[in-house]
């Protein structure tokens, strides 16, 4: 599926500490604005904290600064919805491109990772206090209330639907590539994916005639193979997948995809085109699998049309290259990035890579490793994706890939290893994470030809991870 890559780029730039000080005007902050925090999570050696910022006042925020100190002893990590910078314990999160603006009763997050005991304090929003202005100077009214008891409104009678929304995936999960082509791998019907498998991407849509459009339908080499399959078995198939509670969605790109979404115009027709299967197949969602370069500024447009189109409940998946995910500046990293609140979950292919840097940036690691899969999802968890964004591909064993095949027990050593701290090689990560979301492989029919050894090994374990 992927070419071999070899070490070319490096993250020293991207995430190396912004030293001295540095002057930033904050900008005017509507009246009635808060602050508050929550832990979400707390494991005894770190913890999980969010912040919610609330805008309780009457005109639109444009732009917020929210600053809170650390017990000495506390570290942050991974952080996700905000942009930090840091002076001592003294931490700084500002808004991203797409949450800096907040409409009157509207309200934003962001959340990061702890090691440490200790909660934040001397928490500032914009220069004041997050707990919002000086109370009123002028006592309460002593009027005693009303012996009268305001009227109150029934429950309505309907119960609300209670079937999971389309995107609903599980905390942990297993990603296999089904095969819409005829190789030397076994030929699978969609409804013949093992059980195992939570997600399916269906490989791959095609570029159609106008830049930026998709295609897909059941390749006539596949349908021959299984003796006659039809884009309406396909939909049948997808409902069945369905039915026992699976997601399907879209993948777009492959080794040899030539789709390209470099203006408005073509980004247009990926919205369009796109949304239209969807609809005509059941797809749950888009995967981006582009291997030869992509636009983040377009993409990122395409795919906001896109979840408008469909709805909040669209899974949107990505499958760089390793070399793709080593720098926060390079196309691929940087759309994570900039649609991390759309974004479901980015399973780099950590194979066909050769050696590279990890987070640590001490060491050139080869694949193959749990050393190499863990330093470079490293990367992503240290750099801005939050846990539950990264994912861990690998092949499912001989044929899969020409470089980087692992046992299953090497992808659960790794995952160990990220979410628990155990299990782990000679490098270690600077913290644990214990949202990590979980694997991929290539492909669904490769792991079937060697026996399913990947999900029925993978896909038990990641029933265990915090």
């Amino acid at each position: 599926m992927k070419p071999a890559r070899s070490l070319v780029l490096s993250l020293v730039a991207a995430l190396a500490a912004t030293l001295g000080a540095v002057w930033v005007a904050l900008p005017a902050i509507a009246a009635g604005a808060t602050a508050s925090f929550v832990k979400t999570a707390d494991w005894g050696a770190g913890w999980e904290g969010k912040y919610t910022i609330t805008n309780g006042g009457s005109s639109t925020i444009n732009g917020w600064s929210l600053a809170f100190d650390l017990p000495s002893g506390t570290t942050l990590g991974s952080y996700w919805d905000a942009l930090l910078t840091s002076a001592g314990q003294r931490h700084t999160f500002t808004n991203r491109s797409w949450n800096g603006t907040i409409a009157p009763g509207a309200s934003v997050s962001f959340g990061f990772l702890a090691s440490g005991s200790g909660s934040p304090s001397g928490c500032q929003l914009n220069g004041a206090a997050c707990g919002g202005g000086t109370p009123p100077t002028t006592p309460p009214p002593t009027t005693p209330p009303p012996t009268t008891p305001p009227p109150t409104t029934p429950p309505p009678t309907t119960p609300p639907p209670t079937d999971p929304p389309t995107g609903d995936l599980p905390k942990h999960l297993l990603t296999g590539y089904w095969h819409n082509f005829d190789n030397p791998a076994v030929e699978l019907r969609l409804r013949d994916v093992p059980n195992e498998y939570d997600l399916v991407a269906v490989a791959f849509a095609e570029a159609a005639a106008t830049p930026g459009a998709l295609t897909f339908g059941i390749d006539p080499g596949l349908a021959t193979a299984l003796g006659g399959y039809t884009d309406a078995d396909f939909t049948a198939d997808v409902r069945t997948l369905h039915s026992r509670g699976k997601r399907v969605i879209l993948s777009v790109g492959g080794e040899t995809g030539r789709v390209t979404v470099n203006n408005a115009a073509s980004a247009t027709a990926f919205a369009d085109t796109a949304a239209a299967l969807i609809a005509r197949y059941g797809f749950d969602g888009i995967d981006i699998d582009l291997e030869n370069g992509l636009n983040p500024t377009y993409m990122a447009q395409a795919l906001r049309a896109l979840r408008a189109k469909v709805g909040a409940g669209l899974i949107i998946a990505m499958a760089p290259q390793t070399i793709d995910m080593q720098n926060p500046a390079g196309g691929y990293f940087k759309l994570a990035l900039d649609i991390k609140d759309i974004l479901t979950v980015v399973n780099t292919q950590f194979y066909n890579s050769g050696a590279m840097l990890g987070c640590d940036q001490n060491a050139a690691y080869g694949q193959g490793t749990v050393n190499f899969i863990v330093a470079l999802a490293c990367i992503q968890l240290e750099a801005g994706l939050r846990p539950d964004q990264v994912g861990l591909g690998l092949p499912a064993g001989p044929g899969a890939a020409g470089g980087g095949i692992v046992a299953p027990s090497v992808v659960n050593a790794a995952l160990d290893c990220l979410a628990r701290g155990t299990n782990c090689g000679s490098f270690r990560p600077p913290r644990t994470y214990p949202g990590i979301r979980g694997a991929m492989t290539w492909s669904v029919n490769w792991d079937v030809s060697n026996g399913s050894g990947f999900a029925r090994t993978v896909a038990p374990h990641l029933d265990t991870l915090p």
